[in-house]
This record gives C-alpha cells, sequence and structure tokens, in this order.
C-alpha cells in the first residue's frame, strides 16, 4: 500500500509538473504575475486526443518528446517515410505534407496539392495510440510468457510474489466468471476472455503512469474499444448455436409478429449489434473521463494563479488531494472496466452457446411414452 501511496503522489506532482512545463512557458521567472491564462479545455483535448509525436517532459528551454514514424501514401509521389520531426518547422511543410491546424482534418497530416487544397493521404503513421498499443501488447507478453514459465517448473507448488497474484487473478477470472457464464464448453473460449482481461486492464494501469512508457489514453481511444468490441461481436456470431439463431431468426413468438412483417427477427438482429455497442461506449467513456477529471483537477492550480497567493495556496492543496484520491479511483476502475468487459462478453457468448435445456429433452420423452398408456387406457 506504501509504494502504491507513493506512485499515486509521484503521479499527481509529475503531472503538475508536466502541465506546469506545456501550458506555462510564459512565465516571468522575475515576476509571478501570470502572462497567459492557462486553456483548461485544450489541455484536456490535447491529452485525449491522438499525435505523431510522445511527449515526455518540458524544461523551460524545450521539450523532451519522442518523435514517432510517418508512413504515408500519396496518389502524386507514392510512399514516403520520416520521422515526424520533419513536419515541425516554421513553414509546417515536410515534402507537400503538414499537420492541419484547424478544419475537419484539425491534427491529422494533410498533403498540399498543386490547386492549394489539403487533401487526407492514406496515413500508416506510427502515432502516440499505436506505439503504446505496440509496447504495451509486447509487455503484456513478456510479463505472462515468464509467468507461465514459473508456472510450468513446479506446477503443484503455490506460486509467490507476481506470479503467484498473476495466477490467483486467472483463476478467479477463468472460474468465477468466464465458466459460470458460458458453461461447459468455457475451456473452448477461456484463451480469448483472458486475452481481453489482461489487456484492458494493462493498459489501464500504463494509461494512469504519467511518465514514459505511461500516459498515453489507448483503451480511452475509441478506435481501440471498437476492436475489442468487434472481436467479442465476431466470436458470439461465428460459434453460436443451432437455437442461438432460431432465436435470432424465428423466435418462439405469435406468428403475427413474425410474418409477413419480421419485426421481431428486426429487433432479435438490432440487439445483437447494441450488445458490442455497448460494450464500445462503455470501456471508452468510463476511461476518457477518468483521464478528464485528473487533468482537470490538476488544472485548478493554474487556474487560481491570477486570484491572489491565499486562493492559490489553499486551491492547490485541495487540486493534489483530490487529484490523489481519484487516482485511487481510477486504480478501482481500471480493474472494473477489464472486469465488466469479460464478464459481458461472457455472457453473450454463453447465451449464443445456449443449448436445448435437458429439463425440456425429458419432458418431451415423458409425452411420447405417455401417448401409446393413454391409448391403451382408453
Amino acid at each position: 500500500m506504501k509504494h502504491i501511496l507513493f506512485l499515486i503522489v509521484l503521479f499527481s506532482f509529475s503531472t503538475v509538473n508536466w502541465t506546469v512545463g506545456a501550458e506555462t512557458n510564459n512565465i516571468s521567472t522575475s515576476s509571478t504575475k501570470y502572462e497567459e491564462e492557462l486553456n483548461v479545455k485544450k489541455l484536456i483535448l490535447e491529452h485525449l486526443s491522438d499525435s505523431y509525436e510522445w511527449h515526455i517532459f518540458s524544461t523551460e528551454k524545450r521539450d523532451i518528446t519522442v518523435h514517432l514514424p510517418v508512413i504515408l501514401y500519396s496518389n502524386e509521389t507514392g510512399w514516403h517515410f520520416f520521422l515526424s520531426s520533419k513536419l515541425h518547422n516554421i513553414d509546417n511543410n515536410y515534402k507537400g505534407f503538414g499537420i492541419a491546424t484547424n478544419g475537419k482534418y484539425k491534427g491529422k497530416i494533410v498533403e498540399r496539392v498543386t490547386s492549394g487544397e489539403e487533401t487526407r493521404p492514406l496515413d500508416l503513421s506510427i502515432t502516440k495510440n499505436a506505439a503504446s498499443l505496440l509496447l504495451s501488447s509486447f509487455l503484456l507478453i513478456i510479463i505472462i510468457l515468464s509467468v507461465a514459465n514459473s508456472i510450468k517448473r513446479d506446477p503443484l507448488k503455490p506460486q509467490k510474489g507476481f506470479a503467484g497474484t498473476m495466477e490467483m487473478f486467472i483463476l478467479m477470472i477463468n472460474n468465477e466468471v468466464i465458466k459460470p457464464a458460458i458453461g461447459e464448453d468455457y475451456k473452448r473460449y477461456s484463451p480469448y476472455l483472458l486475452t481481453i482481461f489482461f489487456f484492458i486492464f494493462f493498459n489501464n494501469l500504463l494509461g494512469l503512469f504519467p511518465l514514459f512508457p505511461g500516459g498515453a489514453n489507448v483503451t480511452g481511444n475509441i478506435s481501440v474499444t471498437v476492436v475489442l468490441a468487434i472481436g467479442t461481436f465476431l466470436v458470439v456470431n461465428l460459434t453460436g448455436t443451432k437455437k442461438y439463431y432460431k432465436e435470432l431468426f424465428w423466435p418462439d413468438t405469435p406468428v403475427w409478429l413474425k410474418v409477413p412483417f419480421p419485426l421481431m427477427q428486426i429487433i432479435e438482429i438490432v440487439g445483437t449489434l447494441t450488445k458490442p455497442f455497448a460494450l464500445m461506449i462503455r470501456l471508452f467513456a468510463n476511461i476518457m473521463a477518468g483521464h478528464a477529471i485528473v487533468l482537470g483537477l490538476t488544472s485548478l492550480i493554474f487556474v487560481t494563479v491570477s486570484l491572489g497567493t491565499a486562493i492559490n495556496t489553499s486551491m492547490s492543496v485541495v487540486s493534489v488531494i483530490f487529484t490523489i484520491f481519484i487516482e485511487f479511483v481510477e486504480l478501482l476502475v481500471a480493474f472494473i472496466q477489464a472486469y465488466v468487459f469479460t464478464l459481458l462478453s461472457s455472457v453473450f457468448i454463453g447465451l449464443a452457446r445456449e443449448k436445448e435445456k435437458e429439463k425440456d429433452r425429458k419432458e418431451l420423452a415423458v409425452e411420447k411414452l405417455s401417448e401409446p398408456t393413454s391409448h391403451l387406457e382408453l
């Protein structure tokens, strides 16, 4: 608990330091006058959005940034490979490419064609979120493989330390979430669902850490949650049983609700689409909101600078205390969101794997056996 508290306090003051470097470069060293008002909205939106470089920290003279590879294909000039540092110049132009400062392509790389218009090339660049996604996936693979090797050495020996903690998480998710929700063939889906859980949980934790390689808003990016939701959607609908498809296209309802107008079929099909949509929005909204709240609370320190020393000092204390509290909440949310996504995915898969109930089969068998007996009695 002491280590966790230390990391959260470090995060709070690191976030403050990062904000100072990024947004308050115009504060005079010889005067306490606040020359430029902090744009909180811009600060939060820039953090939540993706970028072509990875900002680490700032000093009074310069920003320490990792410039990422840019991969573009233009219909006029073909493929282009260069670092994003080439785009950060006075003209904001490199070989006809630049980062749009306004319009519908704001923040994205555009190509300035001969007619003067800005068009969007095929952009396969490694952005901050993409780099964080690749790095976190690589780290997660190393962690899981090391835990697996530790368990293989002596499967009967209770694991201790980090391997024991990971084993506890694996058994909890597998035995208390996946198995009860799916049923007898749960082992078929355990690898996918465990991967989903640890991927979301690990990226949620990494996003809370402000220093490199953390700080990216991976699971708060709608593109990432869309892919995760589509994965669950495909698993559910490609492995469903006959009963699942029967309920989908010919549910047990009065015939007039199914023909001539297929009202119930439409409702069932819409239901299959809203399930992954709910998974996508729930994860995206909760993680994005958490990042926004932390940055908003931290910004109170700089917003109240112009209100005087007494108010600014008191609000700084309040800001740090509330930021630490929210960080504890975010640690809990990081686990809850991974748990809920895995739980709902397991439930949806279990509903698609539902078979004809054994009780119904027995009742049908009893009815068939009782039919000739009733004739004899007559």
